[in-house]
């Protein structure tokens, strides 16, 4: 089964209530990418991490040895390939602007966890994008699923919001290769014909 890439739903009577895409996923997947809640900008063109600041498809196209000129749902099918799913953890919430420290708590409504693993048993391991997406998956999610999935390996690595400097560019790379050796994979480079190969490191 191919990636399923879903535009965003934006509903409410004052419009104000943001709501979450489907999944990017495929038969197989292992390791489940999590977020929190779409920015504006992503919303507005219906593509996860779509702010050209935001580090996440930079980072992850030089992982899986991805072009950098791919088209979105080029990258999608790329996470497919290697056996990674792309979510986040709100489905639906009052969010003024983009930042996570403005999502209303009162307003948060998860996504149905438990029918995901369910329908995608091999899934393992989950990657946290952030704190965000972390704590309220810990908060909201963990306690309610089958004791069966409350064992789901957790990581959380360093955002790759632009609003989270810290960190440069590189130095995120590196803390998130680690999602090669949860893998099993080896580290891979792209060309700019996008060819791929292992990288010497």
């Amino acid at each position: 089964m191919g990636p399923q890439i879903g535009r965003a739903e934006v509903s409410s009577a004052q419009d104000r209530l943001k709501a979450a895409f489907p999944p990017v996923v495929g038969e197989g997947a292992r390791l489940l990418i999590l977020g929190s809640m779409p920015g504006e900008m992503s919303l507005s063109q219906g593509q996860y991490y779509a702010h050209p600041r935001n580090g996440f498809w930079p980072i992850l196209c030089q992982l899986l040895g991805v072009a950098p000129t791919a088209s979105y749902a080029e990258r999608c099918a790329a996470l497919v390939a290697h056996r990674i799913a792309l979510w986040d953890v709100i489905a639906f919430c009052e969010r003024p602007g983009s930042l996570d420290q403005a999502i209303r708590q009162q307003s948060i409504v998860v996504n149905d966890f438990a029918a995901f693993f369910a329908t995608y048993p091999e899934i393992d391991r989950l990657v946290f994008n952030g704190g965000t997406a972390e704590r309220e998956y810990r908060r909201r999610v963990r306690p309610a699923l089958p004791l069966k999935h409350q064992g789901i390996r957790c990581h959380r690595l360093p955002s790759t919001s632009p609003a989270h400097a810290t960190l440069s560019l590189d130095q995120k790379l590196a803390a998130w290769r680690e999602i090669l050796q949860w893998l099993g994979e080896p580290s891979m480079k792209a060309d700019q014909n996008g060819r791929s190969s292992r990288a010497s490191d």
